[in-house]
This record gives C-alpha cells, structure tokens and sequence, in this order.
C-alpha cells in the first residue's frame, strides 16, 4: 500500500545554505524575485509553506544595479510619519545617494509574505552596497540566475 501523505519539511531537517550574488549589472526587479524567490525556499523540493525553507543570500555591489527606462528619476519612494505634512518622497536617484542598499532591501520585502514568516525570511538577506563582505566564515557559494530564474551555483575549481 503506497502512502498518500504529503511531505512536511521540519526545521531540524533543513540544511541552510548561504549564497552570494554579484549585482553588478542586474535589473532591480528581476533581480529581487530570484532572491525573494531563494529566501522563500521555492527552488527546494522540500518547500513547505508555512516553514522557513530558504536560504542566506549576501548581495554585493549594489550600487551598481540597473532600472530601466526613466525609472532614475521617475521611480519615488514614499514614506509618511503619520502626522499632517508627514510625507517624504525620494527618488531612486536619491534613495541610492542616501543608502545603496535600500532599492533592493525594499524590492525584495515586497515580494516577500507580510506576515512574520516573511520578516523572519528577509533577516536571510544581507546587502552590501560595495564588493567587500564579512561572511567569508560561511563559505557563500556564487551563484547566478538563468534566463527563467535557475539557480546556477558557479563551480569552485
């Protein structure tokens, strides 16, 4: 008699892997769905969705990412204190002149769950606005994302 169960992953069973991902050249948004996508655990076959299956992704030379069209100067931020008057709206332009790391942090946090499996997931993330990084401890494997959001885990020769 074959089982007819679905398969729970527990969190003792997963193995955290760490990943590191160059942004020199990448597009914003394509870029933040692949890392949502790996925080998430989606391209494990354990993937359950009330666990946190991901993994740690280090996102280095942010401040070299790419928007397209007239995003630069286009594309705002908004923030609001709450008070009368409390509105603040950045550009892109401005927000990367203030923190380079925020464009993809605010990117990959919409593409994440709101609740606090999601919070929990983007504490995963860590970015780095220039190429250095202080995660040499966890041996971060590079990896590069294909033309349909593949995981190419770069070789170590």
């Amino acid at each position: 008699m074959t089982s007819t169960l679905t398969y729970q992953a527990k969190p003792a069973e997963l193995e955290q892997r760490w990943f590191l991902v160059d942004a020199r050249g990448q597009t914003l948004g394509r870029l933040a769905a692949n890392i949502a996508r790996v925080l998430r655990g989606k391209h494990r076959p354990e993937f359950t969705q009330h666990i946190n299956t991901g993994e740690h992704v280090i996102v280095i030379n942010a401040r070299d990412i790419v928007v397209t069209g007239r995003k630069r100067t286009l594309k705002k931020y908004d923030r609001y204190s709450g008070y009368p008057s409390g509105r603040r709206v950045r550009t892109f332009d401005e927000a990367m002149a203030v923190d380079a790391t925020f464009p993809i942090m605010h990117a990959v946090r919409g593409m994440l769950q709101h609740n606090t499996l999601g919070a929990e997931q983007l504490t995963h993330l860590r970015v780095y606005a220039g190429s250095e990084h202080k995660h040499e401890a966890q041996r971060p494997q590079p990896i590069t994302f294909g033309e349909l959001g593949e995981i190419i885990v770069a070789r170590n020769s």
